[in-house]
């Protein structure tokens, strides 16, 4: 069992033991859904038996196929938006009458109204972040049945630079507690005092306690084999709670060990009886900046090596999967990542969840505008009124996370070249730390000269993101004195997996500039090349980018816009591009070349990759690159015969070659100290003759029964050579209790929807995602192809 498995199941079985006067269950099932929009549909007696069928998370745009037509345009993913109603009924045992129930959405995009049994409960506008609502007052108890009806409006378009996805997208539970209870938000755990030797942990609360009850809270801080290491009780004299445990010897909370507690907060009254119970998890680390030095954690130095991430899952759309998000995650921490920046959005908790586990540092950002607007219908809508208590919702919900170590006020807002920026700028970074003091605040910015940057007038951010613009960088500590700096989104380079077109001697900049909305000398077919020399205007390629950050220990870090391609924003094309070409892992999570760049560059593993493909006409002359590391220099080889040894230089990051293409194999050899110590070989491929198969799902487990297959085909020809000279259509199919979820092939133009069970390989490959509903059938997979048909086993494959 793996041993993110193990905390799971002991965090769940600590909850079942001490939890037995509440209970939170998942409400993803059963409900039916619509995309008319008639305000019937909230009557608790409206028949709904012809409406669809569906489980949560749902996303309605993603079902789509790719158009032209929809308002949010290519920006926001050439998907639809519209209205949908869901509702859902279901029953409350009597024996539960007078307890607390409310019903927790983790997300749902956008504007969201709820109905319980007719009662209006309210109206939601950030489509990122969670709420609740009390359904207590208005449920029926015993045999009668209760009905929740809920409007998702997302008809208001573009309101997103980016796909945002609609519907209810995030997980959905209903809570039963004591009406004497813990209030969730109000629960921080924090650590004040780190070392090797002792730490302390502070635990604020807070009760509801409607009876004014005597009460007593006992605290329990558990390690991860179940051991008490530090225990506590409190007699309530208030409804706070204010208490600090001690532990000697903390095992630290850090990226490459990290180490997890659960917290036990069990509430009673004076007789002994249990009212109420919480779990926690821990994590015990500190964190610090240094204005030269750069940022330390746990009084350690650690150049923080990030990716900015969207919230979509590729295929999957905007609805939320922890086993496909898992997926993101360990695909970016194997490339050598230790952090990512959540862009520009909350994410889900169980994104949080992940990062804990697996120690993945967050920068958590909330905002991508205020009071000026990207888009038509943006939040800025919705900003004055609603963005101090949606702050609110978003620290509170979040800050329990060891993995988070900055709050972002924002993105690239507009307000920074005016003096409204000074005003908002210091109200919400004072406002953040009222609710955590533990955590710098920040924001990314773009302005780089401090008189016209108000913003960073305001001297309220304690850290201060800049983004691209790196021929700024050694001014930026003149210019912002005494603040620590941070890379907060760089490189925006653009790239289509497996496309390699003539190098040129300069980064080519696609657009060229400002005046240009699409490039202007791009290609016919919608790709771009995969060699790392084209960018958007405002950025550079990902190894000036990297190289320019890793000399000055003054910058804390780097985060790569992106870490995944996304849905939307696919610059630097119009239509019929549809998703993104920034991602260092194309849409399907097919790792494009700049990749082991990073690996090379970021871990310690053995790291040689060497491109292109060997597929090429007779006269080509071929630019041959290789990313490597622990090593001296590479060398290659033509069919046997020595081509000379490269190595990579203070201002290039890989060996090349200019090569003439002949028929048959490239080899490039890594050299350590004179010996040979690793090789890789490129061969010329014939043409396709079968598909080779991979299933992955033990990897990306989380123990949550939802947990996904994800099925990917390489073409290969009669000698198991990878084909990616030639393309084939072909569709997936399961058994009864499998489904096909998606299909992807990592192409940024492909129109056709991400849903659909059949897809055309691109370069050779593609992706299906699939679940196992039913796991009492046989769980089998059919691919079928022009090439033949496999049946794949879904028992347990890797």
């Amino acid at each position: 069992m793996t041993r993110i498995l193990y905390i799971f199941l002991f965090f769940l079985l600590s909850t079942a033991s001490f939890g037995q006067n509440q209970r939170q269950i998942s409400f993803n099932e059963g409900w039916t859904f619509s995309l008319a929009d008639e305000l019937q549909f909230r009557r608790e007696a409206y028949n709904d038996s012809k409406w669809e069928q569906v489980s949560l998370p749902h996303d309605w745009s993603i079902l789509s196929d790719f158009g032209s037509q929809f308002p949010a345009g290519n920006a926001g993913g050439a998907l639809p938006g519209g209205v949908g109603w869901y509702r859902k009924s279901f029953q409350v045992a009597a024996k539960d009458k007078g307890q607390h129930i409310t019903i927790h959405f983790g997300g749902a995009y956008r504007y969201t109204e709820v109905w319980i049994n007719g009662q209006y409960l309210g109206k939601h506008s950030n489509g990122y972040l969670s709420f609740s609502h009390d359904l207590s007052p208005y449920l029926y108890y015993g045999g009668k049945t209760n009905v929740i009806a809920v409007r998702v409006d997302n008809s208001q378009q573009p309101n997103s630079r980016w796909y945002s996805g609609s519907g209810i997208y995030r997980d959905v539970y209903l809570r039963y507690q004591q009406q004497t209870h813990f209030l969730p938000e109000e629960t921080f755990v924090s650590t004040p005092t780190v070392s090797t030797k002792k730490a302390t942990v502070r635990v604020q609360a807070q009760v509801h306690n409607p009876g004014n009850k005597k009460l007593q809270v006992e605290l329990r801080l558990l390690d991860a084999t179940g051991k008490p290491v530090a225990t506590g009780k409190v007699d309530l004299r208030t409804d706070e709670i204010d208490h600090t445990l001690t532990l000697d010897k903390p095992q630290l909370w850090d990226v490459d060990s990290p180490q997890l507690y659960s917290l036990h907060m069990l509430l009673r009254d004076m007789q002994g009886n249990e009212l109420n119970a919480q779990t926690q998890p821990v994590g015990i680390r500190s964190i610090a900046f240094d204005v030269e030095k750069g940022f330390y954690l746990n009084g350690k130095p650690l150049k923080i090596l990030g990716v900015c991430l969207h919230h979509d899952l590729g295929a999957l759309g905007a609805a939320f999967n922890k086993s496909a998000a898992k997926r993101q995650l360990l695909t970016m921490k194997e490339m050598g990542v230790n952090a990512i920046r959540t862009a520009h959005n909350p994410p889900a908790t169980e994104v949080l969840d992940l990062c804990d586990e697996l120690g993945i540092l967050v920068y958590n950002e909330a905002y991508d505008m205020w009071q000026k607007r990207k888009n038509k219908f943006d939040y800025h809508l919705d900003f004055k009124e609603h963005h101090l208590t949606d702050l609110a919702a978003f620290v509170k919900r979040d800050r329990n996370h060891p993995s988070v170590f900055m709050w972002s006020i924002g993105n690239e807002i507009r307000e920074q070249f005016d003096s409204t920026g000074t005003v908002l700028t210091k109200e919400m970074a004072n406002f953040v730390r009222e609710l955590d003091n533990t955590r710098p605040v920040t924001a990314a910015l773009t302005e780089t000269n401090y008189e016209k940057n108000f913003i960073a007038q305001a001297e309220a951010l304690d850290v201060l993101g800049f983004n691209y613009k790196f021929e700024d960088y050694d001014k930026l500590p003149k210019e912002f004195k005494n603040v620590p700096l941070i890379a907060s989104e760089t490189t925006s380079g653009l790239q289509t997996r497996g496309v390699y077109d003539a190098l040129h001697d300069t980064i080519q900049f696609w657009p060229a500039s400002s005046k240009d909305k699409f490039v202007t000398n791009g290609k016919a077919d919608f790709t771009v090349s995969a060699y790392d020399n084209v960018a958007a205007y405002w950025g550079t390629s990902h190894e000036r980018a990297w190289l320019e950050v890793k000399k000055r220990d003054f910058l804390a870090g780097i985060f790569v816009w992106t870490g995944f391609d996304y849905l939307g924003e696919p610059v630097p094309y119009p239509y019929p591009a549809r998703s993104s070409y920034y991602g260092i892992v194309d849409l399907a999570g097919f790792p494009k070349d700049v990749y082991y760049m990073y690996q090379s560059e970021w871990t310690d593993k053995e790291v040689l990759h060497l491109l292109p493909h060997w597929n090429w006409k007779s006269g080509d002359i071929v630019d041959v690159w290789a990313y490597y590391n622990n090593a001296d220099e590479v060398e290659l080889f033509l069919n046997g015969k020595s081509l000379g040894k490269s190595s990579k230089t203070d201002d290039r990051l890989h060996a090349l070659w200019r090569v003439p293409f002949a028929v048959g194999e490239i080899k490039v050899v890594k050299y350590r100290d004179g010996r040979a110590v690793q090789e890789e070989v490129r061969r010329t491929a014939g043409a396709a003759a079968k598909l080779q198969t991979r299933v992955i799902h033990e990897d990306f487990e989380t123990g949550d029964a939802r947990d996904l297959y994800f099925v990917e085909v390489q073409l290969i020809d009669d000698k198991g050579e990878a084909v990616v000279h030639e393309d084939i259509e072909i569709s997936f199919h399961g058994n009864a209790g499998v489904d096909v979820l998606g299909t992807d092939n990592g192409f940024q133009a492909d129109l056709h929807g991400l849903s659909s069970p059949t897809r055309k390989t691109f370069k050779g490959k593609a992706l299906a995602i699939v679940r196992v509903r039913d796991a009492a059938t046989a769980k089998t997979l059919l691919v079928k192809s022009k090439l033949g048909e496999l049946a794949l086993s879904l028992e347990k494959n890797k």
